[in-house]
């Protein structure tokens, strides 16, 4: 090992972006988690967790950073029984809110324990034991977790083999992101989705996700506009968010381009072409899930953010 100990910061994402179901991810700028990972004797263990009122288990094999640090470790060629490797855990966004909360302690993990270990893989090569760790508490996706790891906008086209693109993202755009005080566990959002999904519901959702694709390569922000609706995955969730439906037209009618579920939900974005429209859609969602009887925090974010961080 080469250092003694090193602190990442994970930002949150937005998953889905509307049609991209499991295959789009976004970073965001502001919420995230902080790992610090440190030379200890012993093997592998989660010394502390702060942030999340004591929710979550310090069990390495329950806990997705404690996975992705073990995956990792693997990955390096090191027994993670004989490591003497002891993270710490800082959560910085809420449980369950859509944001990619378990992907962000995942991916701060990875990414500290590699750089403690010399830093020999790339961030690509942190997805997989990232998508492991995820895999423990919501399915094998990897569209939070290599968002999180590489930034900016990332198309998933495989998980197993893994294959990860990157996208170009629209110039000049902001995303307004408001997460209610209300948590939507991931297993019970997905429990939610339709076993099957009729012919012309199938061809509508790839066209709207090529949509996405082309508007982001041609930085035609009205071309996305018209993509980011969902035939699918949003009318089977939105009901499950107090107010979801009614915060999304309060965006759209404060002028912003579209909007949807952040991942599982219950956070919603919307996507707006100026700063100002932003603080203007932003106060719109806040007021509507106020209606809903909701409090709400919101933050406005550019579309290109860095992914996973030294601090």
């Amino acid at each position: 090992m080469s250092a003694r100990q090193v602190t990442a910061f994970a930002p949150g994402t937005v998953a889905n972006l509307g049609p991209g179901f499991d295959v789009l991810g976004l970073a965001i700028e502001g919420p995230g988690d902080t790992v610090v990972a440190r030379r200890a004797p012993g093997g592998l263990r989660i010394a502390a967790i702060t942030g999340e009122g004591g929710a979550l288990s310090t069990d390495v094999d329950a806990n997705t950073a404690g996975v992705a640090a073990r995956q990792t470790l693997r990955r390096l060629g090191i027994d993670p029984a004989s490591a003497g490797v002891e993270l710490e855990v800082h959560k910085g966004m809420p449980i369950g809110s859509g944001l990619g909360s378990s992907a962000a302690s995942a991916a701060a993990a990875a990414y500290a324990v590699n750089l403690l270990c010399g830093g020999p893989l790339r961030r690509e090569d942190l997805i997989g034991p990232c998508v492991e760790a995820e895999a423990v508490v919501s399915g094998r996706h990897a569209d939070n977790v290599a968002a999180a790891l590489l930034g900016g906008l990332v198309l998933v086209r495989s998980v197993d083999p893994l294959d990860v693109v990157r996208l170009p993202t629209p110039s000049g755009l902001r995303l307004v992101v408001v997460t209610p005080d209300f948590e939507l566990p991931t297993r019970r959002a997905r429990a939610a989705l339709p076993a099957q999904v009729s012919l012309k519901a199938m061809v509508t959702h790839a066209a709207q996700l090529a949509t996405v694709v082309a508007a982001c390569y041609a930085d035609d922000p009205a071309l996305l506009t018209r993509g980011l609706r969902d035939p699918v995955v949003t009318p089977a969730r939105a009901a499950l968010i107090p107010g979801g439906e009614a915060v999304m037209r309060a965006a759209e009618a404060a002028g912003a381009l579209g909007s949807g579920i952040c991942g599982a939900g219950p956070s919603l974005f919307a996507l707006c072409h100026a700063a100002g429209v932003a603080r203007a859609v932003e106060a719109a969602m806040l007021a509507a899930f106020a209606d809903a009887g909701l409090t709400a925090r919101g933050c406005v974010s550019p579309l290109d953010c860095p992914g996973v961080t030294t601090r």
